[in-house]
């Protein structure tokens, strides 16, 4: 059993690193383990010199039930963060108390891995826990071929972490966007116009996908696919002209592209090489509104997405990963969830107690899915009682659940789209294919009736 371990988050900040950092915490608590924070993520670890107090005091929080007792009411990360590449430091970043000539050069940048390594043992570390993304870990995945002994754990709302079934900060995000997609209608609806709102996406578009069927957006764009503007213009038209608000809602991933096109960056590139994206939905908006003559609103969720407390799923599935019991993972996300929805926070309580003094604990999780009567909620009862059942991990057990869900929601999307054609060729019938019938025979009989006038006169 490790008696000391590091703990730090990197890359971008997404609901549930709070909570995640506290499950740590209080679960190394209880098995008598020091827990040693490192603020700003790599930074902390590059720029530290264990031998000076004051940078101990700069980068390292020691950690314990007390520090983290509120820490989960917040959004963000305690912590901080930051976007910091050990192995391709550039010369003018390198910390002051490191020789820039006892370090390896490549492409101009210094791998400063040997003083991470250095800083590792110098503070005693039996393992270290990396919470971040596909940068983030892929640099522990760095470590622990240099025999660092490390706990990933994955995080992005893009949920494309390779090698994860589900990463924290994704099912958050989806609610957010959902939240705010709802709360445009309001401006697109009174103004008649064009909606476009532009999410997070970099390389995967399940956010941008995810939300719209979840919203019943009109269209939604994802990074995987590059898409005609003009095709996309006559379709978003006819959404306008079939809603009795006339208007249409359009989402659409920040790594989207015009077919034939280039994504859209701007900025420098940070130390893993990427370039801030953005503006390919106000690029859309104005080709939109080019080609329809319709006036758009443009809308970037941007930051908004990462904002705020995570919602119940990221918080259920942080309390089962980090080993507590069913009825600690309730009453934990009763206790948080109650900020954003009173009613879930009841129910997830109700059942805590039921829990506690039925003599069958199947009868709690059945009475959570009868009492709501929301889908989602008698799923992850039966998931519950399966589990229960035949002892299935409870972490396994909703990892499957989320996996199913996505996949739903795939396919009932895909059944949408599949129905589109047949949907359509009854209209087509009655009033397309007339219309055109009259369009090509009219002139025709227009001129025979000509005819027989002038004959008769």
């Amino acid at each position: 059993m490790a008696k000391r371990i590091g703990i730090l988050t990197g890359g971008g900040d997404v609901p549930g690193l709070n909570p995640c950092i506290k499950a740590v915490v209080e679960r190394a608590a209880d098995a008598g383990t020091e827990v040693l924070g490192i603020r700003r993520g790599w930074a902390g670890l590059l720029y530290l010199d264990p031998k000076d107090d004051q940078s101990r005091r700069e980068y390292l929080q020691p950690l314990d039930k007390a520090a983290v007792r509120t820490v989960s009411r917040m959004g963000g990360t305690f912590l901080h963060t930051s976007r910091v590449q050990p192995s391709a430091v550039k010369p003018e970043e390198m910390p002051e108390h490191l020789a820039p000539g006892d370090h390896p050069v490549d492409g101009g940048k210094h791998d400063v891995t040997a003083s991470i390594l250095g800083n590792i043992e110098a503070l005693g570390l039996d393992a270290l826990v990396t919470i971040g993304g596909d940068d983030t870990l892929s640099y522990s995945e760095r470590l622990d071929r240099e025999g660092v002994k490390v706990v990933a754990i994955p995080k992005t709302m893009d949920n494309d972490v390779y090698g994860t079934d589900y990463c924290i900060g994704f099912s958050t995000a989806v609610t957010r966007s959902v939240q705010f997609i709802h709360q445009l209608r309001t401006s697109s609806g009174s103004h008649e116009r064009i909606a476009v709102v532009e999410l997070f996406g970099r390389n995967s578009g399940e956010t941008s996908l995810i939300s719209s069927y979840l919203a019943g957006v009109d269209r939604a764009l994802i990074s995987e696919v590059p898409f005609d503007v003009e095709k996309l213009a006559g379709l978003v038209m006819r959404d306008k002209q079939d809603n009795p608000s006339n208007y249409a809602m359009v989402t659409i991933s920040e790594g989207a592209h015009f077919l034939g096109g280039q994504v859209v960056e701007y900025g420098e590139a940070d130390a893993y090489g990427h370039r801030k994206l953005g503006g390919i939905g106000q690029l859309t908006g104005e080709a939109l509104k080019k080609l329809t003559g319709e006036n758009i609103i443009y809308q970037q969720l941007s930051y908004l997405m990462r904002s705020g407390a995570p919602d119940a799923l990221d918080l259920m599935l942080i309390c089962v990963e980090s080993g507590m019991s069913i009825e600690h993972a309730f009453r934990k996300v009763s206790s948080e969830i109650g900020i954003q929805s009173i009613e879930m926070a009841e129910e997830f309580a109700l059942t805590t107690a039921e829990l506690s003094y039925l003599p069958d604990r199947r009868q709690a999780y059945e009475n959570l899915g009868v009492r709501t009567g929301v889908d989602g909620l008698k799923q992850v009862s039966t998931v519950l009682i399966q589990a229960e059942k035949y002892g299935t991990p409870l972490a396994r057990a909703f990892k499957v659940l989320s996996q199913e869900q996505r996949t739903e929601r795939m396919l009932r999307a895909e059944e949408k789209a599949g129905r589109l054609p047949a949907t359509m060729t009854v209209p087509m019938m009655l009033f397309i294919l007339p219309a055109l019938f009259i369009v090509l025979i009219g002139p025709a009989i227009l001129d025979i009736m000509d005819n027989f006038i002038g004959m008769n006169h």
